[in-house]
């Protein structure tokens, strides 16, 4: 919605990189055709509306037939005795969870030990707040701890949770 919104403003071509992405879903791609901004697919320069409808319905119909073919194979996986699902889930084996949970909590402090000098320059500039220090580290480019660009302060608070530097006056 963002990207037809931004296409409209600016009266762009909505350039789709593969149409089948886009067209598993008819009622999508009529509301897409409908919506004023023309759009055209990198891998089908040259279809036209009709093509784009008969692809959307084919593929519709095809993503219906793969789940309806997946969960008669998993029904009838369970009827012979398969256990579906992984078998060495953590909670079933302690070795394996004790050894997953070391590795996250390792992650957890190298991540910490990257970001605190970011922290303590903040606070030295004058962040006081979570927000502040959340958007001191968004400024700076620090990849937040899923990997995305956003640092909530939330975010900010647990990673200072899990050392006693810096932390003595954050809110």
């Amino acid at each position: 919605m963002a990207a037809l919104a931004d296409c409209r403003a600016r009266r762009a071509v909505l350039v789709i990189a593969k149409l089948d992405r886009v067209a598993r879903n008819v009622h999508f791609v009529s509301g897409l055709m409908e919506s004023g901004v023309e759009f055209i697919a990198a891998d089908m320069p040259t279809v036209n509306r009709l093509t784009v409808h008969i692809l959307a319905a084919v593929a519709e119909e095809e993503a219906r037939m793969i789940s309806a073919r997946t969960k008669a194979a998993l029904t009838a996986a369970k009827a012979r005795g398969v256990k579906l699902g992984n078998p060495h889930l953590l909670a079933r084996c302690p070795v394996l969870a004790a050894r997953a949970r070391n590795a996250q909590q390792a992650e957890a402090r190298r991540r910490r030990d990257v970001v605190l000098p970011y922290l303590e320059q903040a606070r030295l500039a004058g962040a006081t707040t979570l927000w502040q220090l959340a958007d001191a580290l968004m400024k700076r480019g620090v990849p937040a701890p899923r990997g995305g660009q956003h640092w909530h302060p939330a975010q900010v608070r647990r990673l200072l949770g899990t050392t006693k530097k810096i932390v003595a006056d954050a809110p």
